[in-house]
């Protein structure tokens, strides 16, 4: 049990930073995923949580829904999303190519969700492949995920100056490069 309201059922996945659960929330009856993060450097807490608080204030179809945050008594940071079964756009490039109606599909998809972010001084700062979820392995209810790296506003800097955040291969120039600021037309 966390926070008195989510069933742990079976972990989903684990990375460096903790483990992402399939849980049942008591609250509202749905499956959601918890993320529960292992207590890391003070950088590692403040991203997390600044991810958790970003989560909560975006609405929008093409967005993971928050759910939750919050800390354990354990002192362990949570997030609770909506559990979306399907695969990421990432496993069904590895397994079958997009026709053309389907890129532009997800394409545009992931802009407008985008967009929406944009609206509200979110730059998202990771866009690839496995961070853009198929609901159902379809293209057409395609979900944006993983805010952990995105710039919010002015909010102070969360990086050592010089380290690189985001994934290479997906990233804008400037992004690579460090000039500031990367916005929205990265």
């Amino acid at each position: 049990m966390l926070a008195e309201r989510f069933v742990l059922e079976r972990a989903a996945g684990a990375g460096g930073m903790g483990t992402v659960w399939r849980a049942h929330d008591r609250h509202t009856g749905e499956a959601v995923a918890v993320k529960v993060v292992i207590a890391g450097t003070d950088g590692e807490t403040e991203r997390f949580a600044r991810e958790a608080r970003t989560l909560a204030e975006l609405r929008h179809p093409g967005i993971v829904r928050h759910v939750a945050h919050g800390t354990t008594p354990a002192g362990e940071a949570f997030l609770a999303m909506e559990w979306l079964d399907g695969e990421d756009l990432a496993e069904r490039l590895a397994r079958q190519g997009l026709t053309a109606a389907e890129a532009v599909t997800a394409a545009a998809l992931a802009a407008r969700a985008l967009g929406a972010a944009h609206r509200r001084a979110v730059v998202h700062r990771d866009v690839k492949p496995s961070n853009l979820f198929l609901v159902g392995g379809r293209v057409g209810e395609l979900r944006v995920l993983d805010f952990g790296v995105a710039r919010v506003g002015l909010a102070r800097p969360l990086t050592r100056s010089g380290a690189l955040l985001g994934t290479p291969g997906y990233m804008a120039p400037e992004q690579v490069e460090g000039r500031r600021p990367v916005d929205a037309r990265a």
